[in-house]
């Protein structure tokens, strides 16, 4: 070989040796994902909101209020969880302050009525017969009845809901000790509605 030849053998090995250090020095460089595509990567493309999903199924419902106005506190657990204010009001809206008609649940994902006419009405007889320990100044009473959801009524996540609860009202009280009966004021009240209901979605 002349040394021309060995010249570019030379010149032809060191290109090449240029060149393969260039190639890894041009590989893509790793890069962060993008945000978007992390939550993409994190949140399953099935997954449903509780907005969405609405299941039928058992209720518990407790409600209740320390003083003969239309307003209470009510939670409701099982298969709807949710809290918030009852009101009880008559057919059109308006506030019932005599409580023989609706209940209406004001939740923070919607509402329903309960129609309470019986429970109501059952309370109101018992109210007249209602037994006083006069040597505390105390009373207990109880009344049951069936309460059925007011069809129509759901708003918000209850839309299209249905169904019925069997409730029970519960009544303490304790009076002035100078007159201990159930018309004289009292000096403490407890008024609880409490029980199950199974509701549906249409």
């Amino acid at each position: 070989m002349s040394s021309r030849q060995f010249r570019y053998a030379l010149l032809v090995a060191a290109t090449a040796a240029v060149a393969s250090t260039a190639c890894v020095a041009c590989s893509p460089i790793p890069t962060k994902p993008r945000d978007a595509d992390r939550t993409a990567a994190a949140t399953p493309a099935t997954a449903a909101t509780p907005a969405t999903t609405r299941f039928g199924g058992t209720v518990h419902l407790t409600d209740y209020t320390d003083n003969d106005g239309p307003t209470s506190t009510v939670v409701l657990s099982g298969a709807v969880g949710d809290y918030g204010q009852a009101q009880t009001v008559n057919a059109d809206g308006s506030v019932d302050p005599e409580h023989t008609h609706q209940l209406n649940l004001t939740l923070t994902h919607g509402t329903f009525r309960l129609d309470i006419a019986d429970l109501g009405a059952a309370f109101v007889d018992l109210l007249s017969n209602v037994g006083v320990d006069t040597t505390t100044c105390s009373a207990t009473a109880s009344v049951s009845a069936a309460s059925p959801i007011v069809p129509g009524s759901g708003t918000g996540w209850y839309q299209g809901i249905s169904g019925t609860f069997d409730l029970i009202l519960t009544l303490d009280e304790v009076y002035q000790p100078t007159h201990c009966d159930q018309t004289s004021p009292y000096l403490a009240q407890l008024i609880v509605i409490t029980g199950p209901g199974s509701v549906a979605f249409g």
